[in-house]
């Protein structure tokens, strides 16, 4: 299809509601990047193994599935404005339990306020995604999505640098070698304190979505139907479960949530192997996350002139190449491969997203989509099978050799298997349509 042969990407009657709910696209990925260091922070100051403190992203990305579908249901029987507005008030919400969360001292007040945080984001999610779907030409749905997923990153580099910035350079417990040694008065003081500096970006963001919340209220969003009325609940699983491309989808997006959890949370580990502070680490994640945006700039533009299913298909096979230097390059080379994967990764989300959903009616999307946010229990599964990998030699990051290399080397063999069948179903996808 020739370039000059597409409708505009966003035409000029949906631009403001375009602008509008594609801000939400970087609110959740500010939530995203400031949580994955709290893996590492919390495992320093609560004194936790790798598989506890994964409990965190069990906890974030867990929320979005047990929330996803009736999130869905609602928005499906009301409208987007109300969907996005409950989802920014449970989002609020759960940011704000930081505060009394930070005063109990208590790891499982943390998750839960993560918990209800991603309720929120799965309002947001299920709503946000398919609107902008259907704000437009069906011909540039994928690009569409794929432009105001571009602002993600944003967050995510926003999300980072108030992660890097207030929270590990302030965290006494980070610059102690061996904190389970001190004296417990000593270690009651510093956890006091840690945790007073991972609540506070919290409490401020429950703040400012408060504002956002303010903002669309008083807004006016367009709602968009199908013209032939509501299908009925059965009717539409039913036809959902029988679009092979649609459930292959879901999968292909549990397994990426999963596989940028995995290498987003687990870099500060792979960089802890090779005697880089987290603080540093965290330089590392900047640049993957600004690779991110970069990718996922380009990956836009390369739509208007190739298949969505094959460009899928190109990014993954640039994950397993990358995935495999993380695997076998130790040193500083391979922290450089865990880097590059986000530049493959960049494109996956909408592109996965929009070809699951495509061709789907309005009211079946908005179904449909719960699945595909519920694929995001990816990012509490995964990481957790990693963290376990990781501590077979115990609570270091090193400990043993696995098949040659240190165990959190070996443990991305994960995200390798991910990317492998992520590439079969761009192929396929292709291959379908062309």
């Amino acid at each position: 299809m020739k370039k000059d042969t597409l409708p505009p990407v966003v035409s000029r009657k949906n631009l403001i509601p375009f602008i509008l709910v594609t801000s939400l696209f970087a609110l959740w990925g500010f939530a995203n990047a400031v949580t994955d260091p709290m893996v590492q922070a919390f495992k320093k100051v609560l004194e936790l193994s790798n598989s506890q403190a994964a409990w965190v992203q069990m906890a974030f990305y867990g929320g979005y599935f047990c929330m996803a579908l009736p999130a869905a249901l609602f928005v499906r029987k009301y409208s987007y404005k109300t969907g996005v507005l409950i989802g920014l008030a449970l989002y609020a919400g759960g940011a704000l339990l930081f505060y009394p969360a930070a005063i109990t001292e208590k790891f499982w007040f943390f998750c839960l306020g993560l918990y209800i945080l991603t309720f929120g984001l799965a309002f947001l999610e299920t709503t946000a995604n398919p609107y902008i779907l259907a704000m437009g030409d069906a011909r540039t749905a994928t690009q569409r999505l794929n432009l105001a997923q571009a602002f993600n990153p944003l967050g995510l580099v926003l999300g980072l640098l108030v992660a890097q910035q207030f929270v590990l350079r302030k965290l006494q417990s980070v610059d102690v070698e061996d904190f389970g040694a001190l004296d417990e008065a000593t270690k009651i003081m510093i956890r006091t304190s840690d945790l007073m500096v991972i609540r506070d970006p919290y409490v401020g963001l429950g703040l400012v979505i408060i504002a956002v919340f303010v903002l669309i209220i008083v807004s006016k969003m367009p709602q968009v139907r199908d013209e032939g009325g509501i299908p009925g609940l059965a009717e539409t699983f039913s036809g959902l479960f029988k679009n092979k491309k649609y459930t292959l989808g879901v999968l292909a997006q549990v397994l990426y949530v999963g596989a940028q959890i995995m290498c987003w949370t687990y870099i500060y580990q792979y960089a802890e192997a090779i005697g880089v502070s987290s603080d540093d680490a965290a330089y590392y994640q900047f640049i993957a996350f600004i690779l991110f945006l970069i990718g996922r700039a380009i990956g836009t533009y390369m739509l208007r002139f190739m298949s969505s299913g094959k460009l899928l298909m190109l990014f993954a096979f640039l994950g397993i190449a990358f995935s495999l230097g993380t695997i076998w390059i130790e040193g500083i080379s391979g922290l450089y491969c865990i880097v590059g994967i986000s530049f493959a990764m960049s494109l996956m989300f909408p592109t996965i997203y929009g070809i699951a959903l495509e061709g789907l009616s309005e009211e079946e999307s908005k179904i449909g989509a719960a699945g595909l946010v519920m694929a995001i229990v990816g990012g509490a599964l995964m990481p957790q099978l990693q963290a376990l990998i990781i501590d077979i030699g115990g609570a270091g990051v090193a400990d043993v050799t696995i098949a040659g290399v240190p165990e959190v080397n070996f443990s991305f063999i994960l995200p390798l298997l991910c990317f492998v069948y992520i590439s079969g179903y761009g192929k396929w996808v292709h291959n379908k349509v062309y």
